[in-house]
């Protein structure tokens, strides 16, 4: 997630979207929760595959001095994990190319054929890091449980009657740069096709709260309604409003939601009381730090998100 534009120097540098450019490369857990009654045609999303691919992404950073930023090598060998691991499985993946800080970028969207394509349900989350860490919770984690999501949905060979369409974003720790150059790529008829963007952005944070984008009614009340389920109180997500990938989307007119376990922010004493956790200390002490790495991420809120992520692509795209 990116910082407030009052607490960082967004970059000054001008966007430009180039063509897509389809195919080829860029250079111990927790037991699953309760589904609820109403989840039962989404499948369960193993955590131990998330938590793989949180593993592969530190391992990226680790071999790339320790990030995975916007422009960097980090950066690319992420993007060709997940693309790889999309390729096998079916989908239609094309790179989206722009330029952001003096450094080319890149988005990928991935397609799962089928469905109605006057009809799009999206899924993303931004794949960049801050050049200060990992970014394992922020934003490993979103992108991880999206991946898996996607993956479920080529395992199971799920046919929804909408069209499914994955997304990772490029540059969005540079203020939201990626997820703004797609958006502005299309044009109005392309826009009005996306019946609801879900965005994605920390959903394991180690003092997790359980918070929901209140955007759009029909998406906050498909989440709020799988949590209900598993009788886990929501709140409105407020700390990152219009702080991430959801925001370009949704200035266009398309119907946006998503979840989000919290950044700096701290914890209150009613919402200890509710989630447990620790009162008084951030929801991620290790946001945008050297910390935030594969330790730096609870378990059962990225399980119960992960979850949640499949329960909702099911529910809106049929």
């Amino acid at each position: 997630m990116q910082l407030l534009p009052s607490a960082r120097a967004l970059t000054a540098a001008a966007v430009a979207v180039a063509t897509l450019v389809t195919g080829g490369s860029v250079a111990g857990a927790a037991p699953a929760p309760a589904r609820p009654a109403a989840a039962a045609a989404a499948p369960d999303i193993p955590i131990a595959n998330v938590k793989a691919h949180l593993a592969q992404l530190q391992s990226i950073a680790t071999a790339n001095g320790g990030n995975r930023a916007h422009g960097r090598a980090g950066y690319q060998a992420s993007l060709d994990y997940v693309k790889a691991k999309l390729d096998a499985a079916g989908f239609t993946t094309r790179l989206q190319q722009f330029t952001a800080s003096g450094r080319t970028g890149y988005n990928l969207i991935a397609d799962w054929p089928g469905g109605d394509a006057n009809k799009v349900v999206m899924a993303g989350s931004h794949l960049d890091s801050v050049t200060s860490g990992p970014g394992i919770n922020d934003n490993g984690s979103g992108s991880s449980a999206v991946l898996e999501t996607a993956l479920a949905v080529a395992r199971s060979g799920y046919q929804p009657a909408k069209h499914l369409r994955f997304a990772w974003w490029g540059a969005e720790e540079l203020g939201l740069v990626g997820s703004r150059a797609y958006v502005n790529s299309l044009g109005s008829a392309e826009r009005a096709k996306i019946s609801g963007y879900l965005n994605f952005d920390m959903i394991g944070s180690p003092n997790p709260g359980y918070f929901v984008y209140d955007d759009d009614p029909t998406i906050e009340k498909t989440f709020k309604d799988y949590f209900a389920g598993l009788g886990i109180a929501t709140e409105i997500e407020t700390e990152g409003d219009g702080r991430s990938d959801h925001a370009p989307f949704k200035n266009a007119g398309v119907p946006v939601g998503g979840l989000f376990s919290g950044a700096d922010y701290r914890k209150t004493s009613a919402q200890a009381a509710k989630w447990g956790g620790t009162v008084g200390q951030p929801f991620d002490r290790c946001y945008h730090s050297s910390c935030d790495t594969t330790a730096n991420i609870d378990d059962t809120a990225l399980d119960r998100n992960s979850d949640a992520i499949a329960y909702a692509v099911w529910e809106l795209s049929r």
